[in-house]
């Protein structure tokens, strides 16, 4: 999640106000046909929770004298048996325990594999327990529903997953802040990643690092840190993925200019009337942004792209759709712009773009009992996105510290080229990072000697019934009884080792709204399968 300031808590609070009259209309019943097909799929999904499966500790693979205070036995409000976990503070530096950071691991639950998958959620600030919970972990507690739940699409069905609260002031970390770059993050990750594996015991395995949203920062130059080791006993990268990430310049190449044509695509959301587009359309002319598209989206790359100066307030194309938007839906979200009222209580506490706590609710990661189960510091008040995690203040290309040079200039092409297995990918429905803003970036970037794709991409991604996507446990539970054929669901294109997946209907959390494709994503990634 990519976190920023700039819509009004008044705006925001009015998305609370639901209109009362929403109850007052009448249901239109479903056709039989299809409420036989939903009444099997609950059903199926009731008899999985009445017979949950049952993990036996003597084939757990981690478990050791070493990783037994770390293991997580059970947490509150989920009702199954979660399996192999394990959670807690392992310190950057072996001998210090001042400076830690916070992990959650949760081996493959289908054949074991000899690699780690690392997620990380952005921010910056964002803990990865948000990934853990409500996107590619093995069971997710959504916004509005009652209880957590299994997760068809959980990653863990392909891979050993770690999520990692990093950098340090974020979720359960702990320390205090001391980076000034991305360059010190990736040493600061380098350290606590090493003592990890020397705790479980991990060697020679395959590492890959994905991550989403300002994580496009933090994974490109983890990455590369990896690859400086020059060591794959601890190290052996073989690939990475971000989602909906900022890589480029993101306030205005990866925001600002793509704004007017994402909102003509998608004014069926939107709603703005004629004079609003008009407005729109007019800024998107006179401050450049049309010629800009014209002149550098373009495939093959027409050239190197000059360096936008940030959108003053005549030019901010952003804010004025945002003004325009919320002011026909008080509830409507950057991060998904088909999210509509009422916003839904979120137990990480951030539904859309609000952070909200209803009289009588808890977080759920700040409970004493689930911090207790997690072993994680129980006087840390967790919140999904802390403050910033940079040192440097207002400095830095965005303003948030981070000294960095953006990924695309040297990182991101780095990994490329050491892998030629790295996945880019954006949810049209998101707003904060948008498609044409990361397609724009990868067009100014230069790896293998090429700058950007030479083909306009254009095969579709078609999501066909599962085959190797689940483990034996969900093949007879009622889930491919209602998981036929998902159709197109977004474009793809490869070149020099780079994947570029654009995929329909998603928001900004790709695992959690759309993540059956992100699992294919996944499978990608890790060379299950050849294409998308």
């Amino acid at each position: 999640m990519l976190v920023q300031p700039f819509i009004s808590m008044a705006v925001l609070v009015a998305g609370l106000l639901v209109d009362s009259t929403w109850a007052k209309g009448t249901r239109v019943p479903l056709p039989p046909s299809v409420q036989r097909r939903y009444e099997a799929h609950y059903e199926a999904m009731a008899a999985k929770r009445a017979t949950p499966q049952v993990f036996d500790t003597k084939d757990f693979r981690f478990l050791s004298n070493k990783t037994s205070p770390y293991r997580v036995e059970s947490l509150p409000d989920v009702d199954f048996d979660i399996g192999e976990m394990y959670s807690g503070l392992v310190p950057i530096e072996s001998k210090n325990k001042s400076r830690e950071l916070f992990f959650v691991f949760q081996p493959t639950i289908g054949a074991p594999v000899d690699e780690i998958t690392i997620w990380l959620n952005g921010g910056p600030g964002c803990s990865s327990l948000e990934g853990f919970l409500q996107e590619n972990g093995r069971f997710v507690w959504q916004s509005g529903t009652f209880a957590p739940v299994e997760n068809p699409y959980s990653w863990v069905n392909l891979t050993n997953m770690l999520w990692v609260d990093q950098p340090v002031g974020t979720g359960f970390s702990t320390g205090t802040p001391t980076a000034i770059s991305e360059e010190d993050i990736a040493q600061d990750f380098v350290g606590f990643f090493k003592n990890f594996e020397i705790l479980f015991g991990i060697k020679k395995f395959k590492i890959y690092v994905t991550g989403e949203s300002y994580a496009g920062r933090y994974v490109p130059y983890i990455s590369a840190a990896f690859i400086d080791q020059n060591d794959t006993e601890y190290f052996d990268l073989k690939g990475a993925m971000v989602y909906d990430p900022v890589i480029g310049a993101y306030t205005t190449a990866q925001e600002e200019v793509p704004t007017y044509p994402l909102v003509e695509a998608n004014n069926n959301l939107f709603n703005f009337n004629e004079t609003q587009l008009a407005t729109l359309k007019e800024l998107h002319q006179s401050c450049g942004y049309e010629a800009y598209l014209e002149k550098y989206l373009t495939f093959p790359a027409s050239g190197v792209q000059p360096v936008l100066e940030e959108a003053n307030s005549t030019c901010d194309i952003l804010d004025l759709a945002l003004e325009y938007a919320l002011g026909i839906n008080p509830c409507f979200s950057i991060y998904e712009i088909s999210t509509s009222c009422p916003l839904q209580w979120d137990v990480l506490g951030f539904p859309g773009s609000l952070s909200y706590l209803p009289a009588g609710a808890t977080i759920y990661f700040d409970r004493a009992d689930v911090k207790k189960a997690l072993h994680a510091p129980p006087n840390t008040t967790w919140t999904e996105c802390a403050g910033n995690v940079f040192v440097g203040g207002n400095s830095g290309p965005e303003g948030l510290g981070d000294l960095s040079l953006d990924p695309i200039q040297h990182a991101l092409p780095k990994v490329i080229e050491h892998t030629n297995r790295v996945l880019v990918s954006n949810g049209d429905y998101d707003m904060i990072i948008q498609t044409n803003g990361t397609l724009l970036a990868i067009q100014n970037m230069t790896w293998h000697g090429t700058l950007g794709f030479n083909e306009r991409p254009s095969k579709e991604i078609y999501i066909h019934t599962p085959d190797l996507v689940y483990p034996a446990q969900f093949n007879e539970s009622g889930y491919t009884g209602s998981d036929g054929p998902q159709g197109t669901m977004g474009i793809q294109h490869f070149e020099r080792g780079l994947m570029w997946a654009q995929t329909y209907q998603s928001g900004h959390m790709q695992p959690e709204y759309q993540p059956r494709v992100s699992l294919r994503h996944l499978e990608w990634l890790l060379g299950r399968v050849d294409e998308l």
